[in-house]
């Protein structure tokens, strides 16, 4: 039987979403009911940078289940500073455990692992490619506080171009259909091409924005984001990009009495403070609910309850144009393709377009 590898959210199909979601629900409202159903069971959670909300609310997720947890959260206490390899650690690892969570700074980290686990990969997030566990956690939040996943106009400020979270989000919301979409950013950090080529494809309606003050009346929801400094080449280049787009209590005037605001967290300075006392913000909610969505993840992982399925792939001859790709540091991978949302040509790790 096929391993059910979790590298994207849409390897699941949109009633898997509602699967998940009615047990992460039920697990919130009824966690006693939940102790032991994966007891003699041990996560492996492999942290390749740094964490806090996604790393520990997966290990309170396998603890409030009756599981156990290994893993390291700083590869310098690991193997990997010896010049260890991705694929002997997944193989080593992935013999002592029945699940991993990865989390990596390199863009089709967790794909390329899933190559070589003897157990289920679960991406965490992998460079500013995808984060499939954080928009299972935005889907619960929305449906929680907004009572359904359609007709919603939402609204992404920031950083668009490596916010994993802002991907993974725009390609489920579409993949549910129904919902519109505003895109505020910087020319430099705007959504990536093949993102768009998704909207595009599935029909979702979108807009680009310079401010957050020319559409912010129209938001039913606003993801916020931070502009990740660690994704930038240069300091000054980061500098370029930081305080832009604030969100605060003159911006939030003009906004809907039922606006929901959502950020995947650390945020920076991108929300102010006094945002935090307003009923309409809902991230720390959000936060909360992270534990709920990956405990339901698990649970259907180990239990087999899920059906997970992997693009088919080919091999091809030349490499992947992303430098930020994993295939450019783990010379070993083969050089594998896929056909991205238009039928073109595209890394099966980074979805990055083939040249």
């Amino acid at each position: 039987m096929a391993l059910r590898h979790l590298i994207d959210l849409n390897d699941c199909t949109v009633r898997d979403w509602d699967e998940l979601i009615r047990l992460a629900s039920d697990i919130r409202l009824n966690p006693t009911d939940y102790l032991s159903r994966c007891r003699g069971h041990i996560m492996a959670t492999l942290f390749y940078e740094p964490s806090t909300r996604t790393q520990m609310s997966f290990q309170a997720a396998m603890l409030r289940l009756g599981g156990q947890i290994i893993g390291f959260d700083n590869p310098v206490n690991s193997s990997v500073s010896k010049g260890e390899s991705l694929k002997d650690t997944i193989r080593i690892v992935s013999g002592y455990s029945d699940i991993i969570v990865m989390r990596h700074p390199q863009e089709g980290a967790t794909k390329a692992a899933s190559l070589f686990s003897l157990c289920p990969i679960i991406n965490a997030g992998d460079g500013g490619h995808m984060h499939p566990t954080q928009t299972l956690t935005d889907l619960l939040t929305l449906s929680i506080e907004k009572g359904s996943l359609s007709g919603h106009t939402i609204g992404l400020c920031g950083d668009l171009r490596y916010g994993r979270t802002v991907h993974s989000l725009v390609t489920a919301m579409c993949k549910i259909g129904g919902n519109k979409f505003k895109l505020i950013s910087t020319p430099e950090l705007t959504l990536p091409q093949y993102v768009k080529d998704i909207m595009q494809k599935s029909g979702c309606e979108f807009s680009e924005a310079n401010t957050l003050e020319e559409c912010i009346g129209e938001l039913d929801v606003l993801y916020m984001t931070r502009i990740q400094r660690e994704r930038f080449s240069t300091p000054e280049a980061y500098e370029c990009q930081r305080g832009v787009f604030v969100l605060d209590s003159a911006k939030m005037k003009k906004a809907k009495s039922d606006l929901v605001v959502l950020h995947p967290l650390p945020r920076v300075d991108e929300i102010a403070i006094e945002i935090d006392d307003d009923p309409r913000a809902a991230y720390f909610r959000q936060a909360a609910n992270g534990m709920y969505a990956r405990m339901a993840l698990i649970l259907n992982i180990i239990e087999e309850n899920i059906e997970l399925t992997q693009p088919e792939v080919t091999v091809g001859a030349s490499n992947c144009p992303n430098p930020r790709c994993i295939s450019h540091s783990e010379h070993y991978l083969p050089h594998y393709f896929k056909a991205d949302a238009i039928g073109k040509s595209a890394c099966a790790y980074c979805d990055e377009k083939a040249l």
